[in-house]
């Protein structure tokens, strides 16, 4: 009998980057995370379910914004050529380091390894990662989570009908997308606040995910202190434990879930020792001195041929990377790691008198594009504890639903941000956004009560106007002009329309064609869901 059930949740999201530039910022993004992350993960899914007859443990939430982009024709084109580009950079470092031992060794595991993702992208799934997904979830080896439409950061929406349009419009488009009702919701940064169950509660969703401390109470820590590798890179700053936000002490766990106040959805908080293992910059596995240093490329192809080496080690001293060894080291971690939920299923089963629950949340872009071997280690992780019968691998969807929930928590408010708060989001560098989306969200109450061609296009530029992204990457430095760019675009094109559908201008078609060409998400978009429901009587902030 197992002694515990294990689930990973993966969240899979990039901001909306279709026709917004490329290199440095765009849809580079998109096509670094298809090449080394997307399509290696859906692979060795693909390959796990011929081995395993059951769930691989596995709930992966795909943003719909995300989703929308994954099946978008031309940004599967732009993926094509970006993977020819970077096939062709490996061909020509193959001749180039021919006589250069490691480095040519180093330089034919990339070419073998683009051409392969290529074959799998071709042949295998035709160019379709959508219905490769729908199909890992239709024979029950994967559950596939959704989230708010543009990863909109809930508890700063102020307004009801924002908050509501944002969910709904979410589930409608994974519907879309994959076939069938979500059970399962990723709240955007874990970004939580007291009444968002009730909205997830009225779209037919059964389960949310949290940071540790608002189910455990005490201060915020773990993925809240910084320090750690996130879909956009390593983020430096660290917070000391004394700036994080500290709550009540509560009694509960993250080994199960709760019905949250009187809903009737429940909540999974993350496992704090099993993340450490992994997201940590520090102290997680992807540090380790034989994997490959991310940060260093070669100057003349910008493919990678250096090990991380060590924690201190300058990256002009770095060492030849050898994928042979930095593979079989990710089989030893993905080991080590089973060991670690395992210890973690027994130290509470000792404690509770029954089995419980291991949760390990991570950003599924850190596997494969930030930590290459991160897609092997998983798949390793997985077909270990599939065999160990000590484990039970488990969708988050499925255990809540199988396994009655019979307690209730009231969760206070807070988020994986760094501080455990809303300080990413909200902050000197930010504070000047949310008046400009609230105007924005309240101008939008009359004219979104038609379906028309002009006012899909205004809801689709306040849903991308709305999404957390933008004052995440001003918050961190990380593109911040380049993201102040994009908030301003899509702020002005949703006053361009506004204006034009309230004036009845005459080029009004002109315009909404335009704008579609540049932002063309959720072709089934309904304006009129952008009201409060009767049902809802939360305030949000």
């Amino acid at each position: 009998m197992p002694i515990g059930s294990m689930t990973f949740v993966l969240h899979t999201h990039l901001p909306y980057c279709r026709l917004a530039g490329r290199w440095p910022h765009g849809e580079e993004w998109f096509h670094e995370a298809m090449l080394e992350c997307y399509l290696p993960l859906v692979r060795a899914f693909r390959r796990l379910a011929t081995e395993i007859d059951g769930s691989l443990g596995v709930t992966i939430n795909v943003t719909p914004i995300l989703a929308e982009q994954l099946g978008d024709p031309l940004m599967r084109d732009h993926f094509r050529e970006y993977l020819a580009e970077r096939i062709d950079r490996a061909r020509e470092d193959v001749r180039r380091f021919a006589e250069a031992g490691q480095r040519g060794k180093t330089a034919e595991f990339h070419l073998i390894r683009y051409e392969g993702i290529r074959a799998f992208f071709e042949n295998e799934l035709r160019g379709d990662i959508i219905s490769a997904l729908r199909d890992l979830e239709a024979s029950g080896h994967i559950e596939i989570a959704t989230c708010a439409a543009t990863h909109g950061y809930l508890p700063l929406l102020d307004n009801e009908s924002a908050v509501r349009f944002q969910v709904k419009t979410g589930v409608e488009s994974h519907i879309r997308n994959f076939g069938r009702q979500p059970r399962a919701f990723w709240l955007p940064e874990c970004a939580y606040e007291p009444g968002l169950e009730r909205y997830l509660e009225e779209a037919g969703l059964k389960v949310f995910f949290v940071e540790t401390h608002l189910v455990t109470g005490g201060h915020a820590r773990g993925k809240t202190l910084g320090g750690v590798l996130g879909p956009y890179g390593e983020l430096i700053r660290e917070v000391p434990e004394e700036e994080t936000v500290e709550l009540p002490l509560q009694l509960g766990t993250t080994f199960k879930p709760y019905h949250v106040g009187d809903s009737q959805v429940s909540v999974l908080a993350r496992n704090e020792r099993s993340g450490l293992q992994v997201w940590s910059a520090a102290h997680g596995y992807p540090g380790d001195a034989s994997y490959r240093e991310f940060h260093k490329k070669d100057g003349t192809s910008g493919l990678h041929y250096w090990r991380v080496t060590g924690p201190k080690v300058d990256l002009g001293d770095k060492a030849d990377y050898e994928p042979n060894f930095a593979y079989a080291m990710a089989r030893q971690h993905a080991d080590h790691f089973r060991g670690v939920v395992k210890g973690e299923m027994e130290a509470y089963r000792s404690g509770a008198g029954s089995p419980g629950i291991v949760m390990s949340s991570y950003d599924t872009e850190l596997f494969g594009h930030w930590w290459l071997e991160g897609v092997e280690w998983l798949e390793w992780a997985i077909r270990g504890m599939a065999a160990d019968p000590d484990v039970e691998l488990v969708s988050a969807g499925d255990y809540v639903t199988r396994k009655p929930v019979t307690e209730a928590i009231a969760l206070p408010e807070g988020s994986w941000g760094n501080g455990g708060d809303h300080r990413t989001w909200l902050n000197a560098d930010t504070e000047w956004t949310w008046p400009e989306i609230r105007q924005r969200e309240l101008r939008a109450e009359p004219l979104l009560k038609q379906d028309t061609d002009a006012s899909r296009q205004l809801a689709r530029e306040l849903l991308l106007l709305q999404s957390s992204d933008w004052q995440f990457l001003m918050t961190t430095g990380q593109a911040h002009d380049y993201a102040i760019e994009r908030f301003r675009s899509h702020l002005e094109r949703f006053d361009r329309l506004a204006d034009a559908i309230e004036g009845h201008y005459p080029a009004l078609d002109a315009l909404v064609s335009e704008y579609l060409e540049l932002d063309n998400p959720f072709p089934a978009i309904n304006p009129r869901n952008y009201a409060p429901l009767p049902s809802v009587s939360a305030s949000l902030r």
